[in-house]
């Protein structure tokens, strides 16, 4: 078997089990993404905090800016964590959250924040990490902020995004 053939054959076994051959999240995209986010946010005058997660919920990259406040820190990377886990935005997952009594409790679990800034990273199909800002003014401009590192990083905000 030529080593085209087993590549095509791997990949056949990883789709066949519900894995991906997906690139992993590199500090490098962490680094591109954090600096574009700043950049988003510092035309509004802001400066903000931002954390990138891996797949895994390691954190690849957690960055604050000289004027935000330190709680800022956690509060990126909890969103993070909260877009990586429930695979969706933390804005539309807070608002879904408060609008439904089947689903409010949600912001009771430990390491969840409810509040918009945090984003999922899908390369095509994979979930990869995801990234989250905090301190920009406020939960939309957060996720404004957020949302122009993911398109920088040429990812997904869902699994139907093909980047």
């Amino acid at each position: 078997m030529n080593k085209q053939s087993r590549l095509v054959t791997s990949t056949l076994l990883l789709s066949a089990c519900g894995l991906s051959a997906a690139a992993p999240l590199t500090l490098a995209d962490a680094q591109q993404m954090a600096a574009v986010a700043a950049k988003s946010c510092a035309a509004s005058g802001r400066e903000i905090a931002v954390a990138v997660l891996d797949a895994g919920a390691q954190s690849l990259l957690l960055q604050r800016g000289a004027g935000v406040g330190p709680h800022n820190l956690e509060a990126a990377r909890r969103k993070a964590y909260t877009a990586l886990s429930t695979k969706s935005s933390t804005l539309a997952l807070g608002r879904n959250a408060r609008s439904n009594p089947d689903t409010v409790n949600l912001a009771q679990l430990p390491e969840l924040l409810l509040l918009g800034g945090g984003l999922p990273l899908w390369q095509g199909t994979t979930l990869i990490g995801a990234v989250a800002v905090a301190g920009g003014g406020g939960p939309e401009i957060d996720e404004t902020c957020a949302l122009a590192a993911v398109k920088a990083g040429g990812f997904g905000t869902t699994a139907a995004d093909r980047s």
